[in-house]
């Protein structure tokens, strides 16, 4: 019976290591590599003279297309305020909803104009190359225009509707 016992003990002990040889808690070469991103140099975009002439066109048209609009927004607001509290149907009335159409067509050359940027912008990127100050805003001028715009039209329609 004593013999079962002891081949047992005899068999974990040789599982146990020596109490001398511990674990070195140093770094393993592993773990002293860095995970940070490397530095990247920041992709410096080359003037191009094609590209400048194309977004001075794009801002020129949509330039005189905002003029345009406003000109035409503020005849809209006159006859918007001639239209509040008439009828609906009314001439007043049917004048200033011609004023708003009219207007809302006056925005899509903005918004075309605004698609044309974006869409220069997008063939660079998919060619791969970096940012272009000009383009980029050019196409934030843009996109500001529309949205003052849009948010005028809204503003003439609540009049109109009374809200």
């Amino acid at each position: 019976m004593r013999s079962a016992l002891f081949v047992p003990v005899l068999a974990l002990a040789g599982c146990t290591q020596s109490p001398d040889s511990y674990p070195s808690l140093l770094p393993r070469p592993i773990e002293k590599q860095s995970l940070a991103e490397p530095e990247r140099p920041v992709p410096v975009a080359t003037p191009d003279a094609k590209l400048d002439a194309r977004i001075a066109e794009l801002t020129a048209s949509l330039t005189a297309g905002n003029q345009r609009f406003v000109t035409a927004a503020q005849e809209a607001e006159a006859k918007i305020a001639v239209a509040r509290g008439v009828p609906e149907g009314s001439d007043a009335w049917l004048d200033a909803q011609t004023a708003l159409s009219t207007i809302e067509s006056l925005r899509a050359p903005t918004l075309t104009g605004l698609a044309a940027l974006e869409e220069l912008a997008i063939e660079r990127g998919k060619a791969g190359e970096p940012p272009y100050p000009a383009l980029d805003s050019a196409v934030a001028a843009a996109d500001a225009m529309a949205k003052a715009q849009g948010d005028r039209i809204q503003a003439l329609e609540a009049a109109l509707s009374g809200a």
